[in-house]
C-alpha cells in the first residue's frame, strides 16, 4: 500500500521513523506500506492536482487543526477521495466540523477514514467506543482527553510551579504546542469530546453547543487546597443525556483517591462511557506526544489494510 504524508512537523517526521522502524515487523504479517510521498502543506497549492499526480493508496493527514475552518485537512481529504484513497487523520479540525458529510463521501466513493489519533491519540476512544460496545446505546461519554493539561495540573501540584512554568516544561517536553491555547483553555478536551459525540451518539453538534473552561484560572494556591483535603484537580470533558437532552461539558474538577480521575497522572488519557446494556467501560493511559499520535495513524492504517487485504 502505497501513503502520501501531508505535513511534516513533529507528529509527521515521528511518523515516518515509526514506519521505518516497523517495516519488518509489518512485512511479518504480510502488510507493505510505502511511503512514496511527503507533502509541505505550505508549498502545496492545488490539492487536486497535486493527489492525482502522486497516485498514492492512502493519504496519511498531519496537519494542524483549525478548529474554525479544518484547512487545509478539509480540502485534502475530498480530494483524497475523490481519487480513491484511504484516509487516516491527525487532524482534528475536519472531522470536527464536517464528520458526517465526510463519512458519507468516504462511503461513496469505496474507501475507508481512520480517525482514530483525533479523540486522544494513543489512547482507543474511539475505536473502544465503536468496537468494544456495538449494539448498546451510550448514555454518556467523560473523560481527561487532553494529556497536556494533566501534565501542567501535576507538575504545579508535585513540583509546586506556577501555571507559566508548569506549561514552560510541558512546552519544553514537547506536550503542549507552542500556542498551547487549545489544550489549557479547554478547547482541545472540547473537540475531542465533540468529535466522540458526534460519532458515538450520531449528532451533529458545534463547538459552541459545548460549555467550556480550561485550566487558566487554576493557581498554585487552588491546587495546595485540593491536595490538603486529599483531592486532585482534572480537567474533563462530559456529554451526557438529561432529560432527553444532551448536555456537553468541560471544567476543571476535584476527584479523592476512590475515583480513578484521581490516579491518571502526567500525559495519560482516560475515557469512560456508560451504555443500557454493557454497563460501564473504562481506558486509561495513552499518554500524549508526537510518537503516541504518529502511533495511532499507524494502528488505522494497519486496520484499514487488514481489511481491505481480505477482500477479493
Amino acid at each position: 500500500m502505497r501513503l502520501a504524508l501531508v505535513g511534516c512537523g513533529g507528529v509527521g517526521r515521528a511518523f515516518i521513523k515509526l514506519l521505518e522502524d516497523k517495516q519488518n515487523a509489518l512485512k511479518a504479517r504480510g502488510l507493505f506500506l510505502r511511503l512514496t510521498h511527503t507533502i509541505d502543506v505550505e508549498n502545496s497549492a492545488d490539492y487536486d492536482k497535486m493527489l492525482a499526480r502522486h497516485k498514492a493508496d492512502m493519504l496519511v493527514l498531519a496537519t494542524p487543526t483549525d478548529k474554525e475552518s479544518g484547512e487545509p485537512g478539509y480540502s485534502y481529504i475530498k480530494a483524497a477521495f475523490k481519487h480513491g484513497m484511504h484516509v487516516v487523520t491527525a487532524d482534528k479540525g475536519p472531522i470536527l466540523l464536517a464528520y458526517h458529510e465526510l463519512k458519507k463521501m468516504a462511503e461513496n466513493n469505496g474507501v475507508k477514514l481512520g480517525i482514530g489519533c483525533t479523540t486522544g491519540g494513543a489512547l482507543p476512544a474511539i475505536n473502544a467506543g465503536e468496537m468494544a460496545l456495538a449494539g448498546a446505546d451510550i448514555l454518556s461519554i467523560e473523560g481527561i482527553l487532553n494529556g497536556a493539561s494533566n501534565f501542567i495540573l501535576e507538575e504545579m501540584r508535585e513540583q509546586h510551579k506556577s501555571f507559566n512554568e508548569a506549561l514552560a516544561e510541558a512546552q519544553r517536553l514537547g506536550i503542549a504546542e507552542t500556542d498551547p491555547s487549545l489544550d489549557v483553555e479547554g478547547w482541545d478536551t472540547a473537540i475531542k469530546l465533540l468529535i466522540l459525540t458526534n460519532v458515538l451518539l450520531n449528532e451533529n453538534k458545534r463547538l459552541a453547543d459545548v460549555e467550556v473552561r480550561g485550566i487558566t484560572g487554576l493557581n498554585r494556591y487552588d491546587l495546595n487546597q485540593a491536595t490538603h483535603a486529599g483531592l486532585r484537580y482534572k480537567l474533563v470533558g462530559r456529554s451526557a443525556y438529561v432529560n432527553n437532552r444532551l448536555l456537553m461539558k468541560v471544567e476543571p474538577l476535584v476527584f479523592g483517591p476512590q475515583h480513578p480521575y484521581y490516579h491518571v497522572e502526567g500525559k495519560n488519557k482516560v475515557v469512560r462511557y456508560t451504555t443500557d446494556t454493557l454497563g460501564e467501560l473504562t481506558i486509561s493511559g495513552g499518554a500524549s506526544g508526537v510518537f503516541a499520535a504518529a502511533a495511532s495513524l499507524l494502528r488505522d492504517i494497519i486496520n484499514i489494510a487488514l481489511c481491505f487485504s481480505d477482500k477479493p
